[in-house]
């Protein structure tokens, strides 16, 4: 389906085998994307849905009739933009909505989220004995392969090998919530990313991602190099954080106390919060170590320190899907020119929204895509952000 400068593609079907379905995108009045570093990300699709004439007219609609937008039918969405396809989701539906507007028209809208829902079906207690936490990531991934799902873990600073004969991690809960859980003990995070190729997805267990290329800048008062609506900083100086605590160990009478100092996140900027307000930074008791030892728990508090610094510099904005001719991935490094030293530089994408409008009127954007980014401080570390 051609749009202002983009071809959106559409394939629906079985969830090992989603086929091309060009008179459902005809019908598509507007779609949603939302794809997030933490978590799930989701979708909705709004659909014209008119009565046909003839026999099937007074039995229902022939798109509920076809039954390819029922729950658990797999989605995949491909943008391609300058000749470039990307997969901007890759999804299983989990709500339909009907809304009839007259005797001859309906609305129907199907709300999914992406693969990793599949991982939330099924509630278990599962030994994981003498497995280190990557290495129970790469065993509970390894089932769903069939799904096109490719893992890519980063092991901890901190490897904490279990002895069975003293303790054997136990998972209690789904697959997606035990990843999610065993995680944030490092301030790590696990997400889906759709692609690179249609029926492939990337699920990615670690730090925050922040080297590597970044993706094409967001421009603003830069004249027609502009690419973006609108965009908003904020900083909270309350929200880094340094954790201390004690552990006790049965071979030494005495409790061995425990603090982070900085954190082990690449730095994105010239002015770290953590060290730039000195002695105005929160400091946090980690009462969390239960059967630690002194390198786990001190593993456990870097972890928080780390994840604090995600949430000191905050920027908001939209940006223009045609003008920037590519789709901005969460998981990534962007850089963001236009603003001045203090907010200029690179940042870690947290959250994008793409919204396509098919009804759009003459004139207006048809393709926007609405960003949270972070970063653990404010100043620019290079001079000069590449377009």
């Amino acid at each position: 389906m051609p749009l202002g400068g983009m071809y959106l593609t559409v394939l629906v079907g079985h969830k090992y085998a989603p086929l091309p379905a060009p008179d459902l995108a005809d019908s598509l009045t507007r779609v949603e994307v939302t794809h997030s570093y933490s978590g799930r990300s989701g979708f909705q699709l709004t659909f014209r849905a008119p009565r046909s004439e003839g026999f099937f007219n007074p039995i229902d609609f022939p798109v509920l009739l076809k039954r390819r937008l029922q729950p658990f039918k797999r989605v995949v969405l491909v943008v391609t933009i300058n000749a470039i396809p990307q997969v901007l989701m890759d999804g299983i539906i989990t709500d339909q909505q009907l809304i009839p507007e007259d005797r001859e028209q309906a609305s129907l809208t199907v709300t999914g989220e992406d693969i990793g829902v599949l991982m939330d079906m099924d509630e278990e207690v599962v030994e994981h004995p003498a497995l280190t936490e990557n290495l129970i990531v790469a065993k509970i991934l390894a089932s769903y392969l069939a799904l096109g799902v490719v893992p890519k873990i980063i092991p901890p600073p901190v490897l904490d090998v279990p002895i069975p004969i003293e303790r054997v991690p136990v998972q209690h809960g789904t697959d997606l919530d035990y990843m999610e859980a065993i995680a944030a003990r490092y301030g790590y995070t696990f997400f889906i990313r759709p692609g690179p190729l249609p029926l492939m997805n990337q699920a990615y267990w670690g730090p925050p991602i922040s080297f590597g290329v970044p993706q094409r800048a967001l421009t603003i008062n830069m004249g027609p190099a502009d690419n973006l609506n609108a965009i908003q900083f904020r900083y909270d100086a309350l929200a880094p954080e340094r954790v201390r605590g004690r552990v006790h160990h049965s071979s030494i009478p005495r409790s061995i106390p425990y603090a982070t100092v900085g954190t082990l996140r690449p730095p994105l900027e010239s002015q770290p919060a953590l060290y730039a307000q000195l002695g105005n930074v929160r400091k946090r008791w980690n009462s969390d170590i239960a059967g630690l030892d002194l390198v786990s728990a001190s593993a456990r508090a870097q972890g928080m320190t780390d994840a604090s610094v995600d949430r000191v510099a905050i920027a908001e904005g939209e940006l223009n899907g045609i003008k920037y001719e590519g789709v901005l991935q969460a998981g990534r490094t962007v850089g963001v020119r236009g603003v001045g030293y203090s907010y200029d530089g690179f940042y870690y994408v947290r959250q994008v929204t793409h919204t396509i409008d098919l009804k759009q009127d003459s004139g207006s954007t048809a393709y926007t895509q609405q960003f949270t980014l972070h970063r653990g401080g404010l100043g620019s570390l290079s001079p000069v952000v590449v377009p």
